[in-house]
């Protein structure tokens, strides 16, 4: 059941971070970051590091590469932002 779970996270992840390409997309080349909330950005990116961290405490390497690959994506949207904030 174990190796099972690992596969639903898995999947879930995967499909959880595609949520975060399109605004990547969008938010990269033409820098049209003013309809992202700076503070839900801000929140979000904590949350997945934190996430992260928590994973690493448990040592599921499941919410470690998850919350990574978002926390990581988040993090690049976030810092346009604060490139189209100057």
């Amino acid at each position: 059941m174990g190796e099972f779970a690992s596969y639903v996270g898995g999947i879930a992840a995967f499909l959880a971070s595609l949520s975060y390409i399109p605004q990547l997309k969008k938010a990269w080349p033409r820098g049209s970051t003013g309809d992202l909330s700076l503070g839900m950005l801000a929140a979000l990116t904590l949350g997945l590091t934190l996430w992260v961290v928590y994973g690493l405490l448990r040592q599921d390497w499941v919410v470690v590469g998850a919350n990574a690959i978002g926390a990581g994506l988040a993090g690049v949207v976030l810092a346009c932002k604060f490139r189209d904030m100057r």
